[in-house]
């Protein structure tokens, strides 16, 4: 069940990936997009990333769709058609290669669950242990994204803050 399930999930990413380059048209390619990035927030929450497939479907297949099909339903349908000169052929050569090199140094990462994998045997422990001691917080979550990782977390808000901002500057109607 488990591996028909993370094939399953394997298989709609790379179909919607590819229907969402090869479609003519730009308002399928958003909402293949939205599909793509909903299925992905499907593997972050398998993956027990659950943080991070809230914000993929808040903002991958929730927020950005609506973005651009308001931006889309805006101009005019001429406008909404793709058109497309052939790839390089140098491109549809290195791709695959390139997948598959990187299929092959995954091999290399340690097994999923792992627990003698660098990240459970080093870093894992120390949050466990200290993170209570060093945040007076009780929630470790929340101790290594708002204590340990703050600067990082700051960043990534402020991408969304100004990601938000130009959307909001983008889609603005002007009152004449």
């Amino acid at each position: 069940m488990t591996y028909s399930f993370e094939l399953l999930l394997l298989v709609l990413l790379i179909l919607t990936a590819g229907g969402a380059i090869v479609v003519k048209d730009l308002i399928s390619a958003v909402v293949i997009l939205g599909s793509y990035s909903f299925f992905l927030a499907l593997v972050w929450a398998w993956l027990g990333a659950v943080d991070v497939a809230f914000v993929e479907a808040v903002v991958g297949a929730g927020l950005a769709t609506v973005f651009f099909l308001l931006t889309l339903f805006g101009t005019a349908p001429k406008d909404t058609l793709i058109r497309r000169t052939p790839p390089p052929i140098a491109a549809v050569i290195a791709l695959p290669l390139l997948g598959l090199l990187l299929l092959y140094a995954a091999d290399d990462l340690p097994a999923f669950g792992d627990l003698q994998a660098p990240a459970s045997v080093h870093v894992s422990p120390f949050y466990l242990e200290n993170s209570f001691s060093d945040t007076h917080t009780p929630n470790v979550v929340t101790a290594v994204l708002m204590d340990y990782r703050a600067l990082d977390t700051m960043m990534e808000t402020a991408v969304i803050f100004t990601a938000g901002i130009a959307c909001w500057l983008i889609l603005r109607r002007r009152v004449s």
